[in-house]
């Protein structure tokens, strides 16, 4: 009897310790899930997840980095998804995040006014929405903060740029390459035209056309503006993509040197083209420090403190000069 009991006791415990095993083996799985896949935070951090219209742009890249490394100082998990430019995607990945349960949500609007209704469905499952670079224009939903380049600030600085390129011309007339549906390419027209209103009156702005801040369709806006205006003097492309789009229309039409190129970004690629001299110059925007700068607002909110609601990072220029 007293040996059975042994038995039973021994049987038991070599159970317990199985159970115990596989149950440590389960919570292990759980803490270093990648959080890619599922939106898993390891070590219990908090997961913050990110919308980015285009991550393929260099800009939305470096604003990646710099979050990823601002997170990291912190212990929080980035779940980064690409929008890929479309509106019903953003959308719906907007309902992954709110049933993967994330902390946080960042998003870098395709469309500033559509966004509206993700936004209410975060808002009503309690969960913090920010925004990065693009800001919402919808009546509907409320946003922590708005963290982005002072886009009117910026415009004026690639006014300053056109007005010195532009200097000798005779009856100067300028092209803006626009995308007017975002809201902080508004702002840089808004600013750019501000600035030659004051510092070049002279110079005239004969064509505000939209490219959707794409180049290859720039390059075919540009063929068209140089058609209609034989005599142009600069352009002004919102976006480095349109700058160079503008560049290379250019180029194939001969007018290299004669038609001066301004862009907004300052990528690598157009800094090298600026160093070439095959563009004038660009208004620069530090995606990092925005990508910085949205994460510390997060993690002022997560301790209580509310951040700002619209946090501005000052934008500058680069010029053949800066390329030395």
């Amino acid at each position: 009897m007293y040996s059975r009991k042994r038995i039973a006791l021994a049987l038991a415990l070599a159970m317990l310790g199985g159970c115990s095993s596989q149950s440590s083996n389960s919570a292990s799985s759980s803490s270093s899930a990648s959080p890619e896949a599922g939106g898993v935070a390891a070590a219990g951090g908090k997961v913050i997840g990110v919308s980015i219209q285009d991550r393929e742009a260099q800009f939305y890249q470096a604003m990646e980095s710099g979050m990823r490394e601002e997170a990291k100082k912190y212990g929080y998990t980035l779940h980064v998804v690409d929008a890929n430019r479309d509106n019903t995607k953003q959308q719906s990945q907007v309902e992954d995040f709110i049933a993967q349960r994330v902390d946080a949500i960042v998003l870098t609007p395709y469309d500033s006014t559509a966004i509206g209704s993700a936004i209410v469905e975060a808002n009503n499952a309690k969960i913090p929405v920010f925004t990065a670079d693009i800001a919402s224009t919808s009546k509907q939903g409320s946003v922590i903060a708005h963290i982005a380049s002072n886009n009117v600030q910026g415009g004026m600085e690639a006014g300053k740029l056109m007005c010195a390129a532009v200097k000798g011309a005779a009856d100067p007339t300028v092209a803006i390459i626009d995308e007017p549906e975002v809201t902080s390419v508004q702002d840089r027209v808004k600013g750019f035209k501000a600035e030659l209103a004051k510092a070049c009156p002279h110079v005239k702005v004969v064509a505000d056309i939209s490219a959707g801040g794409q180049r290859t369709k720039a390059s075919s806006v540009a063929d068209d503006l140089l058609q209609r205006n034989p005599k142009l003097s600069g352009i002004f492309g919102i976006n480095d993509d349109s700058a160079l789009g503008a560049m290379k229309s250019v180029q194939a039409a001969g007018k290299a040197g004669k038609v001066a190129i301004v862009g907004y970004d300052a990528t690598s690629e157009a800094r090298a083209a600026i160093k070439a001299g095959t563009m004038y110059g660009d208004a620069i925007q530090h995606p990092d420090q925005i990508g910085k700068l949205t994460v510390d607002a997060i993690h002022d909110y997560f301790n209580a403190k509310q951040p700002q609601r619209v946090i501005a990072v000052p934008v500058g220029t680069f010029t053949k000069a800066d390329a030395q």
